[in-house]
């Protein structure tokens, strides 16, 4: 089964679980970003899932991060009897493939090149970053809303958890927030606090301003990123954003190739 099959319930299936899988630099989804190149799924339900992303010499940490999310997220499924991972046109692809298929850690396939760090501080330190940018726009969301610094700076997490955002951005961020901030122990009971800083810090009314200058530098970083890795991944693969649905006369001369639409 190749991705073009969009009906298939199996195909959907997998998008949402890649959907689930971000670039840790930028906490956007890999599908989002356009990284995914094919899926195709056997007789048998094995998956094999291919990527390739913006450049060759894209860090080796945040690639295997991804892979392994990969493999992880679709493994998850039920009815998935194996899942191969295939990162293309990369430095590291050979090594990384290796890896990521046969169980081995980031440290063992790279043992020889220490210098590309530990794959655990980089997680730290980029989940930390996907934290406060997702704070930030539950935070914007409830300015949005008419909740004053007062009302936020009191706000529990279960009264976080009555707010309904109309911003359909904002509503996937609220969950996406949430998520990591029981996963990291920042809050779990419905009383505990609803935006503590990374080190637990409450946000105060005297505090509110500099916090959201501090989340707003966060995101501004971020957002640069994903801009520059869309203008690379386009620029290397000649790939072209349509208005309409046909590509133009323009599209051809210049011998650009046309998104591939993803299965809805």
């Amino acid at each position: 089964m190749q991705e073009g099959e969009r009906n298939s319930p199996r195909l959907r299936d997998v998008w949402g679980r890649l959907d689930q899988v971000t670039d840790p630099e930028l906490d956007e989804p890999i599908t989002d970003m356009g990284f995914v190149e094919t899926v195709a799924i056997s007789d048998s339900n094995e998956v094999k899932v291919s990527f390739r992303l913006p450049t060759f010499w894209c860090s080796p940490n945040f690639a295997f991060l991804m892979a392994e999310g990969i493999r992880k997220e679709v493994g998850a499924l039920p009815w998935v009897t194996g899942i191969e991972v295939r990162l293309h046109d990369h430095m590291c692809a050979e090594e990384m493939n290796e890896a990521v298929n046969t169980g081995r850690s980031f440290s063992d396939a790279f043992a020889l090149l220490p210098e590309l760090g530990d794959l655990d501080e980089v997680k730290e330190k980029f989940e930390g970053k996907a934290f406060q940018r997702r704070q930030e726009s539950v935070l914007l969301g409830l300015r949005e809303q008419g909740f004053t610094p007062e009302q936020v700076a009191a706000m529990t997490l279960g009264q976080l958890d009555l707010v309904t955002f109309d911003d359909p951005a904002t509503a996937r961020q609220q969950g996406r927030y949430r998520a990591l901030l029981t996963a990291r122990a920042l809050a779990k009971a419905p009383d505990d606090h609803a935006f503590p800083a990374l080190d637990g810090a409450p946000l105060t009314v005297a505090s509110y301003p500099v916090r959201m200058e501090q989340l707003r530098a966060v995101r501004i970083n971020m957002e640069f990123g994903g801009a520059l890795c869309r203008g690379l991944k386009q620029s290397r693969y000649k790939e072209v954003v349509r208005v309409g649905e046909e590509p133009t006369l323009v599209d051809f001369l210049e011998d650009r190739v046309p998104p591939r639409p993803k299965p809805g």
